[in-house]
């Protein structure tokens, strides 16, 4: 099976590794958000959802994630 190669993220601050050529969406399902309300910026710019899928991600890119959280 061949491998593909990986980038270095910093994801909410974390160095995390992906594929290259991995999307926004890619990363949030990595990160196993996948299915929840989950806003995404990447290199202080916001993608929107309908964006996420599309937009690649490159090697250093500063990812934050954030999810809502109920409670109270």
């Amino acid at each position: 099976m061949r491998r593909l190669p990986l980038m270095r993220l910093i994801v909410n601050g974390t160095e995390t590794v992906a594929p290259d050529g991995t999307s926004v969406a890619g990363l949030v399902e990595q990160m196993g958000l996948a299915g929840t309300a989950c806003a995404a910026e990447v290199n202080r710019e916001l993608v929107p959802r309908r964006e996420q899928g599309g937009r690649l991600l490159r090697e250093g890119d500063t990812v934050e994630l954030v999810t809502l959280v109920g409670g109270g």
